[in-house]
Order: C-alpha cells, then structure tokens, then sequence
C-alpha cells in the first residue's frame, strides 16, 4: 500500500517537473518576444533627420523585436505635443530635432558617436526581461510619415579620419566652407567700403598716424561688434521660427530680391531700388566724420566720437549689408548647431567679412596715402554679391541640403563664380562688339555729365 502510494507520489512529482519545464521556455519565449520601441522624433526638412533615418532603420531591420515609432514634430502640433510628454517624463529640453529615445535614455542631435550608444543602449533593452518603456503609456498618436517617405533624401555620414588629427565631420566642414566664402563676399560691400575710405581719406589730412589707427581700429571694432549683434539676433530668431517652411520660403524669396536688385545695380547704378546708402544720407555723413577727424580733444574723446559714428554708420548701412547676414543665419540654423559652435562659425564669418577692411586700413596707415571706392568698383561688388545671393536663393528653393555637403556646397559657390564672370564677359566684352550697350556705364554722354562715387 504504502509503495504504491510513493509511487503515485512520484508519478505526481514527475509530472509538476515536467509541467514546469514545460512551462519555462514558454515563459521564456514570451518574455524574449517583447517589442523594444525606439521613439525618433524629426522634422520635415532637417538634414540631420534624413541623416539618422537609414541607420535607425537597419537597426530595426536587424533586431526583429526592435520597433520604430517616427513623430514628424515640426508640422504636426499633436506630434509637438508627444514629444513635450517625453521630455517631462526624462526631465531634458527639446530644444532641437532628431530627438531618439529608447527606454529611459535619450539622444538630442545626430553625431557619428551616437550611432554606437543607440545600438547599446537597444541591445541592453532587448536583452532586459522587463525593459523601461517609457513611451508604453505617452505615445497615443499614430505613426507619421519618416524623413524618407516625406521625399528627404537620406544622407550618408560624412566622416573621414586623419592622422594625428582624428575624426572630421565633413558634413561641419560644410559649414566653415560656407561660412568663409559668404563672409568674403559679404566683406565687399561698397557702402562699408566708402564709408571706410573716406573716413580715412579725411583723417590722412591731420597727417598723424596715431590718429588714424586710433579712428580706424575703434571704427572696425564698433562696427564689428554691431554687425555681430545683428547676426546673433537673426540667428536666434530663426533658431526658434526657421524651422516653419514658409519661413525658409520667405528667406530665399528675400535672397532672391536682394540678388536682382545687386544684379540691378550693376547695370543700372543706384536707379530705382537700390540697397546702398541714400545720396540724402551722405551730407550729414560728411559732416559726422568731418567733426570726428577735427576732434582736437584727447585721444580718448576721438575715439568715443569713433566709436559713436560707427554706431550711427552701422545703422545706415544695414539695408545694404542684411542679405547675407540672414541667408547665412537661416544656413547655421538650418543645421542645430550649438551656441559654442554658432560662436566658432560667427567668428569666422566676422574674420573673414573684416579681412579687405583691414587690407585697406592697413594700406593707409602703412602708407598715409588712401584711394575713395569709386562707382566702377561698387558695379562690379554688386554683381559679384548678386549673382551669389541668387544661387543661394535658388538653392534654397530646390534643394537646401546641397548646402550639407563639402563638394555640394563648393559646387554651388562655383556655379556662382561661373555665372559673375559669364554675366561680365559678355556684358563687357561680347555685346558691345554688336553695338548692343546695356546699362548707364557704358552710356559715354551719361559717364561725361553725372559722373558718380560709390
């Protein structure tokens, strides 16, 4: 009796074990088949966006458990608002897109390193038996459309490593390059350009060249400091609105003016719309820069009057010098750079704008003689800036992100290059040989009776 009741015992025994075996791998199957999501919220027209698309979606493609959750968040307020819930609940700032979430971690920003942290921090998710999960109770709107279904093109890294030096992001090269040539031409501008030769001119005439380094220096540093303010607050003003398309929309609209009124000018000089500084303006700048140079108090009274007439000057010319300063803006913007870095690329682009300004200060002092900029140079510095800011408008319509990379971006400076001198060669050269003259320079009556400074 007792041996057959141990074995049923045991038969029961036997049979829970094997239940329990059983059971395990079921459990365990069920556990390892949870979906891990990966949250990425993106903006419709961020390159960056279009840049971390493809490489979250091989991720997917490679961990089948792995699920891509996209938020189009730039036009879409419920999308806005998803991503408001996210980062509550992680306590950061959306302060730009891509934003990628995966459980309680979160990465603003693309950089090549992140791509390594975002795999890691997945494969810990996947092989966590109860993952954080922190959009399970948050994500309640549908899935829309990622970077590549709304026609964003998808960028490769742009990375090289070099020796010594290390990894490069091309795709910031970009930038610098950009940065640099639009400063250049910005930097020829023929109302900063006069009102710095003549300036000078009128200060050669106390003969001392303490006090034309003294009016010189204190004006370039005023007027650098005031056009560096006026960058920085188009910059952050397109740093919160240029993300809207109608924004980007209106901001090639107005490179494209500014572009044909440059292209205007250089046929038809200051007629009609004309972004350089009004003949109604240069009397009282005459006789603000004649009180300065005649400042017989110290030398720290001529530079406060210095420094009062940049300030005065840097307001007037304004209406001939904003073109470039907001297309570059809209361009850094464009790319979710950092304030270290917007300050980096800020001061390049003052550098390089200040760079024929000192050429000229420094030819005067060096040598105490000083040449006016004349209406023939200011022709020839409209077109060159016209012709820029037209390429770049139409970059802007077409396609911004030829702007992203090194090659593009030298490609369309070149095109603008090629234009300026095509535009020039046969404006001067292939149609007067037909007897075709177009615009007031090349009018001799007009040359004999008005002849103009810029």
């Amino acid at each position: 009796m007792s041996s057959i009741h141990t074995k049923k015992i045991l038969i029961a025994l036997l049979s829970v074990s094997i239940a329990l075996l059983s059971f395990t791998p079921l459990l365990a199957q069920e556990t390892a088949s949870g979906t891990v999501n990966i949250y990425f919220f993106w903006g419709d027209g961020c390159p960056h966006c279009a840049e971390e698309e493809p490489f979250l979606n091989a991720l997917v493609s490679e961990n089948n458990r792995a699920n891509l959750v996209s938020y189009e968040v730039w036009y879409n307020e419920d999308n806005r608002q998803i991503l408001e819930d996210f980062s509550a609940a992680l306590d950061f700032e959306p302060g730009a897109v891509p934003v990628t979430i995966i459980g309680d971690r979160y990465w603003i920003g693309f950089r090549e390193e992140y791509k390594s942290e975002i795999d890691a921090a997945l494969q810990a998710a996947l092989n966590d038996p109860n993952p954080v999960d922190v959009g399970a109770a948050l994500a309640a709107a549908p899935e829309t459309r990622t970077p590549a279904a709304a026609g964003q093109p998808a960028a490769a890294a742009e990375i090289i490593t070099l020796p010594l030096i290390g990894q490069i992001d091309l795709t910031r090269q970009s930038l610098a390059f950009s940065t640099a040539v639009i400063g250049f031409v910005d930097g020829f501008n023929p109302c900063s350009l006069w009102v710095l030769s003549v300036l000078l001119a009128l200060t050669l005439h106390s003969g001392s060249r303490k006090k034309i380094l003294a009016v010189g220096l204190t004006f370039l540093l005023v007027t650098t400091i005031v056009y560096s303010l006026f960058i920085t607050g188009v910059f952050t003003l397109l740093s919160y609105v240029g993300y809207l398309k109608w924004i980007q929309v209106a901001v090639a609209l107005m490179a494209l003016v500014f572009g044909l009124v440059n292209l205007k000018d250089y046929f038809w000089y200051k007629e009609g719309l004309s972004f350089t500084i009004s003949d109604k303006h240069k009397p009282k700048l005459y006789k603000d820069m004649r009180s300065t140079v005649t400042d017989t108090r110290s030398m720290l009274g001529l530079i406060g009057s210095s420094a009062a007439l940049a300030v005065g000057v840097s307001f007037i010319e304004f209406s001939c010098t904003a073109g470039f300063p907001v297309i570059w803006s809209n361009l850094i913007a464009a790319n979710d750079v950092g304030v270290w870095q917007f300050i980096l690329l800020l001061g390049l682009y003052m550098f390089i704008y200040l760079l024929d300004e000192l050429a000229v200060f420094s030819s005067v002092a060096v040598t105490m003689r000083a040449s006016r900029v004349e209406e023939k140079h200011g022709r020839l510095l409209k077109l060159v800036s016209g012709a820029l800011m037209l390429t770049l408008a139409i970059v802007m319509l077409v396609n911004p992100q030829w702007m992203n990379g090194i090659g593009s971006s030298l490609l369309v400076f070149l095109a603008a290059s090629l234009a300026t001198a095509l535009i020039y060669l046969i404006h001067r050269k292939l149609l007067p040989r037909f007897g075709i003259l177009i615009g007031s320079e090349l009018q001799p009556e007009k040359i004999r009776k008005h002849p103009k400074r810029s």
